[in-house]
């Protein structure tokens, strides 16, 4: 079940090189470009870096395991 008001943004960040995605729910009074400037300010690097990384690891014992296409 999705919550209806929340929008998904996908700001690009220069210190990363990548884009990453930010889920929010806001007001109507509130500026996005605003918004999305300290959204890429607060952007923890290392943490998004790590993260990425740690998804598409493959486990050692499941490497034989895998099909190739």
């Amino acid at each position: 079940m999705a919550i209806p008001n929340v929008k998904r943004f996908r700001p690009f960040c220069p210190t990363c090189g990548d884009n990453f995605t930010v889920m929010t729910v806001l007001p109507k009074s509130v500026n996005v470009d605003e918004y999305l400037a300290d959204a890429v300010a607060r952007h923890d690097h290392k943490a998004f870096q790590e993260a990425r990384l740690a998804h598409v690891k493959v486990r050692v014992g499941q490497q034989k395991q895998k099909k190739a296409k």
